[in-house]
């Protein structure tokens, strides 16, 4: 049965129209026109689709659209405040912490997160939070090394 689910989108009120057990990195990406959120696995695991829902990283291929309504969530394009990269963003240049890129927004989401929650992050909690985000180019020492530089001045 088709409804409308509303909710907070990188700041701004959005709204979905259409089956609320459909895949929230669908509406996304589909509805919303938000390609930042990449589909990997289809399953949860890999990280590559997601999303911060109330401020937690969640898979957005393993979320349905009804289980954000009333929530706020916030994708990779909702981190530029201003025209000025989030610090995280910054840092993921800085020290090409990507290659071909498309796990990178799953991963700078969840480094958002950690920090907001641990700004002063050692390594070992920025390696274990990273866990559930997979780089298949291997680019994970450069990741890591991007968030620790973050974790040393903290995310605003």
């Amino acid at each position: 049965m088709a409804q409308t689910t509303s909710f907070t989108l990188n700041g701004r009120p959005a709204q979905v129209a259409g089956d609320p057990g459909r895949m929230l990195v669908d509406a996304l990406r589909y509805d919303l026109g938000l390609t930042g959120t990449k589909q990997g696995c289809g399953a949860g695991l890999c990280g590559a689709c997601t999303v911060l829902l109330d401020h937690e990283p969640v898979p957005s291929c393993a979320t349905a659209v009804a289980d954000v309504a009333g929530k706020s969530v916030i994708t990779i394009e909702g981190l530029m405040k201003g025209g000025i990269l989030d610090p995280v963003q910054q840092a993921f240049i800085d020290h090409h912490a990507f290659q071909c890129g498309f796990c990178t927004p799953g991963m700078i989401l969840t480094a958002y997160a950690l920090l907001r929650r641990r700004p002063g992050a050692t390594r070992a909690e920025i390696v274990e939070a990273m866990e559930g985000n997979l780089c298949r180019c291997g680019a994970h020492a450069r990741i890591v090394a991007a968030v620790e530089s973050v974790a040393k001045g903290g995310v605003k």
